[in-house]
């Protein structure tokens, strides 16, 4: 493993401090558009433009890399969200942030596009588990430790919306100084929906309804602390409680998923989460309860992802993986522009406390139809046929979710192939 990360460390240093940039924005948005009186819904538009962005760029980085190359878009893309970062407290409208998300989310997922076609390159086929792993686990270290950075100023000044706009643009610097080939961008056509729901009812549904969980975590998470009046400091624990949830959970429900029927753990993680927004929504001002609420509720969010992914490759031939990777991401990124903006109405008219009830039903309708779909279908792909998990992180690009379910089928058959063999 020490081997594997000495030849990728330059590209991951780049992915954290990318994360840490990108983290600090997701919370100050919430933070700051609190002190400037925005609305819950006004602070729910804001949020669904930079998913809007972000489905936008996975469909046309690829199209612009073929053009201009990897490092002109890598370039480019970069000089637009350090200036859009600054551009936050300049423009401080409502209008204005939801452009400014937009272009955000847009940047970002190119940034992803051609960051993940580099880390893929560098790897092997007997160290691309290991590769993304470390990806994966970069991605959301970067995340939590963007919520302490927030802790180092103050909100309602220009100071960590300018910290975000360096650490964004001193990321490119290690990563352009290491990479030495161009690979290729060569990501399939999504599938279409009507056929991805016909292979994998629950895989559609399901992961539709966890991009509006995550959605919703990840942008309304800070606008519900603000509005209960938590301190910055406590919102920013509260934003790093949930990813730190998904770092710690991520590895059992991933051992768990490799050897039971998927549907069950999908149904068992769905109850969790859904229960632990109860507790949430309960709780009101009990600061560890709303902490311990946060810690499950993000905890099974991740790896739910990850594992509606594994589960819909089961029902997959591996000539199909890639092109349901595409259909998958899409379908997560219609549900992340529809989570927020529901979450936003429900706060608007019931109160912050909805963030809670709103992400509870989210989760019990998953688990409702992961039990409809296993009394609907009671054929089980045993254990051994399944494809490996993999814990992909949801704001990962499709070239991240391609290269992962091609390693989950090449290592489910090695590892067939190795219990075969007398």
């Amino acid at each position: 493993m020490v081997n594997v990360l000495l030849r990728v460390w330059a590209l991951l240093l780049g992915i954290v401090l990318i994360m840490l940039g990108n983290g600090m924005h997701f919370t100050l948005i919430g933070l700051r558009g609190g002190i400037e009186g925005f609305s819950s819904a006004e602070l729910a538009v804001i949020t669904s433009s930079y998913f809007v962005g972000f489905l936008s760029g996975a469909r046309f980085t690829p199209l612009l890399i073929r053009r201009v190359g990897h490092v002109r878009v890598f370039a480019a893309l970069g000089s637009f969200i350090s200036a859009g970062l600054i551009a936050f407290p300049l423009l401080t409208e409502p209008w204005a942030w939801t452009v400014l998300r937009l272009l955000v989310g847009f940047c970002m997922s190119g940034i992803y596009v051609v960051a993940e076609s580099w880390l893929n390159d560098a790897a092997t086929n007997e160290t691309r588990g290991k590769v993304l792993s470390a990806y994966m686990i970069a991605q959301t270290l970067g995340i939590i430790g963007a919520q302490g950075m927030l802790t180092l100023g103050d909100a309602a000044t220009s100071v960590l919306f300018i910290c975000a706009s360096i650490l964004v643009s001193i990321s490119f610097a290690p990563i352009l100084l290491s990479v030495a080939s161009v690979p290729a961008v060569d990501v399939a056509r999504p599938m279409a929906l009507s056929f991805l729901f016909k292979r994998s009812p629950l895989g559609t549904v399901g992961i539709f309804l966890l991009g509006s969980a995550y959605a919703t975590q990840a942008g309304m998470g800070a606008v519900f602390g603000s509005q209960i009046g938590l301190t910055a400091n406590s919102i920013a624990l509260f934003i790093a409680t949930l990813f730190a949830g998904a770092l710690v959970l991520q590895y059992p429900i991933g051992w768990l998923s490799d050897r039971m029927d998927r549907r069950k753990l999908i149904f068992s993680a769905a109850f969790i989460g859904g229960l632990s927004c109860a507790v949430g929504w309960i709780a009101h001002d009990g600061i560890w309860s709303l902490m311990a609420a946060a810690f499950f509720a993000g905890g099974v969010t991740t790896p739910l992802y990850a594992l509606f992914l594994a589960y819909t490759n089961d029902s997959l031939s591996a000539n199909d993986m890639p092109a349901a990777s595409g259909g998958l991401v899409f379908t997560f990124g219609l549900g992340a522009i529809t989570g927020p903006l529901v979450t936003g109405w429900a706060m608007q008219w019931l109160g912050p406390f909805a963030f809670w009830l709103v992400l509870s039903a989210i989760f019990a309708v998953i688990a409702f139809y992961a039990i409809y779909c296993i009394k609907l279908n009671h054929v089980v792909v045993p254990t051994e046929e399944t494809e490996s998990y993999l814990g992909v992180v949801p704001t990962s690009s499709v070239v991240a979710v391609e290269a992962a379910g091609e390693w989950a089928a090449e290592h489910a058959e090695a590892e067939r192939e190795a219990t075969d063999t007398p």
